[in-house]
């Protein structure tokens, strides 16, 4: 890993289906690793990594739609997800990459390694199941504009530390980054029963799980990865959002596992 800071992410984009499609490609001669945020998240939040892993790794970091500046889409649906990140990688004419995705990142990334194997050489998900069920209806209340910062930043009450990065001014005022309406939908349609998908590819997989997570058990994560071949399943002492809880033994446990490869 890395000592000193990588240069500045190059900001480039894409149109898909008239949707511009915006993400980080933190550049470097190593090989690519398309990394895929969770809900309420964009690219940067895989900054980090990039300046960790940037000696033998290019991480190029999505903003999926509708978050960050990729542009909103009347469709949250699996598919349109999954079509989004083979696009990305298409278009930078990349064949075989790893890719990693935390929470709705991660089961983008194992349904992208089932339906397009030939994207994928590995994954590495974090803190997400073969099975989803989760509720996300709490973002409703939160306000679409406040006339200030701070009154946002009051308006979301207990979720504002975990929403920063996400605030950003607006001609109308004060928002975040995505539309939680948007957010609110993408959850169901990420709801379900994803085994199949899961169970599909045959690539080496790192399972990431919080010691602390409430979105994903113990149980299912060593079931995840005693049913699925080439998988290797690691805890770490955080809750849902391991790599930004505890970066650093994040980026390691990414490195080991990439490195045996």
């Amino acid at each position: 890993m890395t000592s000193t800071l990588p240069p500045e992410p190059k900001r480039a984009s894409l149109t898909v289906a008239g949707r511009c499609l915006s993400f980080l490609d933190f550049g470097g001669p190593g090989r690519p690793l398309l990394a895929l945020h969770g809900h309420f998240g964009e690219g940067r939040t895989f900054a980090r990594l990039a300046w960790e892993l940037s000696d033998s790794w290019r991480i190029i970091a999505l903003d999926q739609r509708g978050h960050g500046l990729s542009d909103r889409s009347p469709d949250f649906s699996r598919t349109g997800y999954v079509e989004d990140a083979a696009a990305v990688l298409e278009h930078l004419g990349i064949h075989g990459a790893a890719v990693l995705g935390h929470s709705l990142g991660g089961v983008n990334a194992y349904q992208l390694a089932a339906w397009f194997p030939g994207f994928v050489d590995a994954l590495i998900v974090e803190d997400i199941g073969a099975e989803v069920d989760d509720d996300l209806s709490f973002s409703l209340s939160w306000p679409r504009r406040a006339p200030t910062r701070a009154e946002l930043l009051e308006g979301l009450g207990a979720s504002a530390g975990y929403l920063t990065g996400a605030v950003r001014e607006y001609p109308d005022g004060w928002g975040l980054a995505f539309d939680p309406k948007d957010m609110h939908a993408s959850q169901q349609q990420l709801n379900g029963d994803h085994w199949n998908d899961w169970l599909a590819s045959a690539c080496p997989a790192l399972l990431v799980r919080g010691s602390r997570s409430t979105v994903l058990s113990a149980e299912h994560a060593k079931d995840m990865a005693a049913r699925r071949p080439h998988t290797r399943l690691i805890g770490l002492r955080a809750g849902h959002t391991v790599h930004e809880t505890v970066p650093k033994e994040f980026a390691a446990a990414v490195s080991g596992f990439l490195g045996s490869l």
